[in-house]
């Protein structure tokens, strides 16, 4: 089973296992969202879009569309 960004509960954190470079902006690849860093959910805003993640030290709004593609593997 997949867990993807979407699915972090706030104050999780996870590493990035792969994701769906179609549907990637090319701006959070070069904020650090790849394969092998660790992100961090900070908080998710009301109705539950977008998210605010951390990764590589940068705080990073995300669509939940987007956070969908993402999958991750939650720290323990």
């Amino acid at each position: 089973m997949n867990i993807t960004l979407a699915q972090l509960q706030r104050g999780q954190k996870a590493i990035i296992q792969d994701f769906n470079i179609d549907e990637i902006p090319l701006k959070l690849l070069e904020m650090g969202c790849l394969p092998g860093n660790e992100v961090t959910l900070l908080q998710v805003a009301p109705f539950g879009d977008p998210l605010y993640i951390t990764v590589n030290d940068s705080h990073v709004a995300i669509r939940l569309e987007t956070a969908k593609e993402i999958s991750i593997e939650i720290i323990k």
